[in-house]
């Protein structure tokens, strides 16, 4: 099959876990390359962002879907296997894995978060542009049916699809399987993504080098882009350099070389529309 126009999707994911994190996709797409960001709704500063981007008509806006490491929409009391002591999804992603696959009363639970995020999104009144999750947790089978199931309900039309292309054998497998879940589905998806091996380190020098080597194709290249701060934003974050992604948005040699590409530009909507 020949490869689809080329295409570039610029995202920043997290939107909504800090207002330092909404302020660089605020400036990065009003004064960068930035054409999509991904809203976390269950996190602090959820109301924030999505004052931010209903100010920002051009900014295409996706639901960043948290089942691990991070906050939860429905309270505690109505997912109770899902979450920790303190409200919150955990970080072992294997051990919950294995608990939506084979236990009943947990897939349940997770049905019902995942329909809360989905709902949340639509309060928002923000249009849909794709759908995605944190850690790329629709790897999952089970986490992704449930969301082929719930979103088509909401008008979903795209999702992420995490294939790297320098990504080890033995997942190939596994993305193609994904793959064909979501042409299945009719879910528009990009061919691939840059992002997943310098998570946290997409500066300059990374951009310009993925650019340089960019495969034809419709290519999502993601980040997380934040103000500077002393404060680390999650966990999982502390060596992540948020600051130097966001410069790498604004920078003049990044623009100047996505310009170069002759790639049609914007969010999920706008280079996948068929």
């Amino acid at each position: 099959m020949a490869a689809r126009p080329r295409a570039l999707i610029v995202t920043a994911d997290d939107f909504g876990l800090h207002s330092r994190v909404n302020q660089a996709v605020e400036r990065a797409h009003r004064d960068g390359v930035l054409t999509a960001a991904s809203l976390m709704v269950g996190a602090p500063a959820a109301s924030d962002a999505v004052k931010r981007a209903r100010a920002l008509p051009q900014l295409r806006v996706g639901l960043h879907l948290v089942l691990a490491d991070g906050d939860a929409v429905t309270p505690r009391a109505g997912i109770p296997a899902l979450l920790d002591e303190h409200g919150r999804f955990g970080g072992n992603m294997v051990r919950d894995g294995v608990r939506f696959f084979f236990l009943p009363h947990v897939r349940k639970q997770l049905a019902r978060e995942i329909r809360a995020q989905f709902e949340a999104f639509a309060r928002t009144g923000l249009a849909l542009d794709h759908v995605n999750t944190h850690k790329h947790f629709h790897l999952h089978p089970t986490v992704l049916g449930l969301i082929l199931e719930i979103g088509r309900e909401f008008g979903m039309k795209a999702m992420r699809l995490p294939f790297e292309a320098n990504a080890p054998l033995w997942l190939r497998p596994w993305i193609a399987s994904v793959k064909s879940r979501l042409d299945g589905a009719g879910i528009l998806h990009n061919d691939y993504v840059v992002g997943i091996a310098g998570s946290g380190r997409m500066d300059e020098a990374a951009w310009l080098a993925a650019l340089a080597s960019l495969p034809e194709g419709v290519a999502e290249i993601y980040c997380h882009p934040a103000v500077a701060g002393e404060c680390v934003l999650s966990d999982g974050m502390r060596d992540y350099r948020h600051a130097d992604e966001l410069e790498a948005l604004l920078s003049p040699n990044v623009a100047r070389s996505i310009r170069g590409l002759g790639a049609r530009l914007g969010g999920f909507a706008d280079v996948l529309n068929r």
